[in-house]
């Protein structure tokens, strides 16, 4: 399949199709300025017949034979023909002259008629300068529609040019926002897209880098601190109960790295997760199983996990990994922070066609000038690789999701998690 240029289709349709246009109407003017003349000079000969015909009459020479008129351009006569009732007009061409007849009742009971021949050269030869000028102004006119599609088809053309020229020089490490001021406002949107597309593309990159870095220097550190505790355990004989101590502090540091490549797989599954089929799945129904799933969990840990939902039914097509990535993070890390006896609660509420969910605990809260969604951000003293937050945005941004993490603003101490689902044309409500 061939390519074909956008600028060469635009301004080869405009000129096809002002020039149809053009050509249409300089026919029908040229027809009606015809039919005009022509009609002028048929109510002309007819105005004649009949001021011949009543002057016949008033000067009773009704039976006597009609004399003939002629000038240069008209010949009257009265002439007999038969199986004619009405007026009728004739054109004709004799030696290379152009003629109107006219035959008009004169006499129906003897057939009679008034004859009158005009030369037409005249009108005939004003219809070629008319038709002559039309054609020159026509031409004039389609130059004009040829130099005026190339030069729209270039102004239009210029945005798309700009944007795709901005394009092609980006790369990871160059990214630039698209300046809308030196654009046309149609093309504000597609400007905008791009450049929530380039942020989105900034913070991607930011934070795979931070991550790689990050990977590289949480396993560093427990690998040090393994093999420094293991060089200093056998610089001499020790008794068996510091070799048992050196062994703990490798498991332990063991455990640490397992937790951080379980983290880094969570990642590779989650990527994998984007391309999973989405499904219909009624989100209330799904919050209600999630929350059985995880009361037992709460009892263990002697928290207190309740439900609040004022909404029946939110139907929607979406990947279930993906949300379940983001649900999980949020009641794992409530669970975690909130102290003994105290609650964590779920809660769901619609608001123009949105449904929230929030996860709201009654922990220590937290630092908000911290950016808790980049990698390896921790908070607190509780263990963890600091990607719970970080895998929970990533999921959301893929699903076209909002999520945020704030500390309550009803005087409780504590967090809230919340996770908004937009509206879609894939979203049933």
């Amino acid at each position: 399949m061939n390519s074909k240029s956008i600028y060469k289709q635009f301004y080869q349709k405009l000129i096809f199709a002002t020039s149809l246009f053009v050509i249409t109407i300089s026919f029908i003017f040229y027809g009606f300025t015809k039919a005009t003349i022509y009609e002028e000079i048929k109510d002309d000969l007819v105005k004649d017949a009949q001021l011949i015909h009543k002057l016949s009459i008033n000067s009773q020479i009704y039976n006597t034979k009609f004399s003939v008129l002629t000038n240069d351009d008209v010949t009257v006569d009265i002439v007999t023909v038969k199986g004619l009732s009405g007026i009728t007009f004739t054109k004709f061409k004799k030696n290379k002259n152009n003629y109107l007849e006219l035959l008009y009742p004169f006499d129906m009971s003897q057939k009679l008629f008034i004859k009158i021949v005009k030369n037409t050269n005249s009108s005939h030869k004003m219809l070629n300068k008319i038709f002559n000028n039309i054609f020159l102004l026509s031409l004039g006119g389609l130059i004009m529609v040829i130099l005026y599609a190339f030069t729209v088809s270039k102004t239009l053309l210029k945005p798309i040019l700009q944007i795709t020229d901005k394009l092609s020089n980006m790369n990871e490490n160059f990214l630039m926002q698209i300046e809308k001021k030196s654009l046309p406002i149609e093309f504000h949107p597609l400007a905008d897209s791009i450049n929530n597309l380039t942020n989105r593309i900034q913070t991607f990159i930011k934070y795979q880098k931070e991550l790689f870095i990050g990977t590289a220097h949480e396993l560093k550190t427990p690998l040090a601190v393994m093999k420094l505790k293991n060089e200093v355990t056998l610089m001499k004989r020790r008794e068996p109960e510091k070799y048992e101590e050196t062994l703990k502090v490798n498991i332990s540091s063991i455990n640490d790295m397992n937790t951080m490549i379980s983290s880094i797989l969570d990642m590779g599954r989650q990527e994998g997760a984007q391309f999973e089929q989405p499904v219909e799945i009624d989100i209330v129904e799904y919050m209600y199983s999630k929350c059985t799933d995880y009361q037992m969990l709460a009892e263990s840990q002697n928290v207190i996990l309740e439900q609040e939902c004022n909404v029946e039914q939110f139907i929607t097509v979406i990947q279930p990994t993906l949300l379940n990535q983001i649900i999980q993070n949020f009641i794992q890390n409530a669970m975690k922070f909130t102290p003994n006896g105290k609650k964590v609660i779920i809660k769901s509420t619609k608001n123009n066609g949105t449904l929230t969910l929030e996860v709201i605990d009654e922990g220590t809260g937290i630092d908000e000038s911290l950016d808790l969604f980049a990698p390896f951000k921790r908070v607190g003293e509780k263990q963890g690789a600091g990607l719970g937050l970080f895998l929970a945005k990533s999921a959301a941004d893929a699903l076209g999701a909002k999520i945020s993490l704030e500390n309550r603003k009803d005087g409780v101490q504590g967090a809230v998690a919340t996770l908004i689902l937009q509206n879609n044309p894939a979203c049933k409500i």
